[in-house]
């Protein structure tokens, strides 16, 4: 399989973790709906097949169960035909709308299926024109994201992390495939990284740092953000209004919008 072509797209953001429950996907929503604050025409594509969260987080939600099949080979020159849905002004891709959120995907057959098809849906959407689609990645560092990052055009990638030993060496773990794809990492984005306390106001550390707190393959990389624990981020994101479309003057949005100031200039949109 050659490298696809996305027609209309622009610019292509991966954003990684390594690691789940390091709120990656929370993290994606928010930096597309900071892109499209700063005008641009942004896409994202949730690539994680066995977890599709992106839909959730915007308030879609498919109750009919899917028939669990997709061509994962087509004719090379075949036209892309998936319409994606739009929300909030995002165009959105996901596994999650194309079966129940409760029900379970198992393209077990080998252990390449999960990444051509990842790979093959993604060849498959009707962009249209984008300035910037994000490519929300599953945690670990095996398929889809192996094959993603192979075939597809990506332009950088961010990994989201939290301030502990665990999730930043499997971040770093996460950091070589895209160094063995050549994918340059723009930075890491710290989430969970302090409490603000909703008495007092100040800001807390829950998570011990060590002294050395960044495993080595992660030392040279910029940390473009960091993201606070706070009591009312569980009431702020809701299917109506997710964080950075709901008020731009919280201590999250801004943070986020500061993010996508860093991103701009290194994807030179």
């Amino acid at each position: 399989m050659d490298q696809i072509n996305l027609q209309g797209v622009k610019r292509v953001l991966a954003i990684a973790s390594g690691k789940g429950g390091v709120g990656k996907t929370t993290v994606t929503v928010n930096l597309a709906l900071a892109f499209q604050q700063q005008g641009y025409k942004v896409g994202i594509f949730d690539a994680d097949i066995y977890g599709p969260n992106v839909p959730i987080i915007l308030g879609i939600h498919r109750r009919e169960k899917g028939d669990g099949y997709a061509s994962i080979a087509r004719r090379k020159e075949s036209l892309p035909y998936i319409k994606p849905i739009r929300r909030f002004g995002l165009t959105l891709m996901s596994t999650g709308l194309l079966v129940a959120e409760d029900q379970i995907i198992n393209p077990a057959r080998s252990s390449n299926v999960a990444g051509q098809f990842s790979v093959q849906t993604l060849k498959d959407v009707i962009w249209e024109e984008l300035d910037i689609l994000l490519l929300d990645l599953p945690p670990s560092a095996g398929q889809p994201q192996a094959d993603l990052l192979k075939f597809a055009p990506i332009n950088g990638a961010v990994i989201v992390t939290t301030p502990q030993d665990l999730s930043l060496l499997d971040a770093s773990r996460s950091l070589q495939l895209f160094q063995e794809n050549e994918i340059p990492i723009f930075g890491l984005v710290e989430n969970m990284s302090y409490f603000i306390c909703p008495n007092c106001d100040e800001k807390h550390e829950i998570f011990q740092r060590p002294k050395k707190w960044r495993p080595p393959a992660l030392e040279s990389s910029e940390i473009l953000g960091h993201l606070p624990m706070m009591t009312s981020l569980s009431t702020v994101i809701t299917p109506n209004n997710p964080l950075v479309s709901g008020n731009l003057d919280s201590i999250h949005a801004k943070a986020f919008l500061e993010i996508t100031a860093v991103l701009e200039e290194q994807l030179k949109v």
